[in-house]
C-alpha cells in the first residue's frame, strides 16, 4: 500500500520523465514546421511511427490532417498529445 498525504491521496512525486518541451522541426506537406513536445511525448510518437512502419513526419502529417477536420481544431502540438493519449487509452482497455 502506498503512503498517502493528509487528504488521503497518494502524493505525486517528481519523475525523471518530467522535462521541459524540446522543439523539433517536422516536414508536413513539403513545409517545415516546429513542434514543441516533452521528451516522453517525442518517444511515444517515435514508437507509434515505428509500430505503424511509417516515418515520423508521415504520422505527424496524418494527425495534422485529422485535427484540421474538426470544427474547432487544436494547435498541432495539442493534437499530437491528444492523439497519443487516445492511443494509450485504447491500448490499455
Amino acid at each position: 500500500m502506498s503512503p498517502t498525504d493528509v487528504t488521503g491521496f497518494t502524493p505525486v512525486t517528481a519523475s525523471p520523465d518530467y522535462a521541459p518541451p524540446k522543439k523539433r522541426s517536422v516536414l508536413i506537406a513539403g513545409h517545415q514546421t516546429s513542434v514543441s513536445l516533452e521528451p516522453m511525448f517525442w518517444r511515444a510518437l517515435e514508437s507509434a511511427a515505428r509500430e505503424r512502419g511509417s516515418p515520423l513526419n508521415a504520422l505527424v502529417a496524418e494527425i495534422d490532417v485529422a485535427r484540421l477536420d474538426v470544427e474547432q481544431p487544436p494547435n498541432l502540438t495539442s493534437a499530437i498529445r491528444q492523439w497519443l493519449f487516445e492511443r494509450a487509452s485504447t491500448r490499455s482497455e
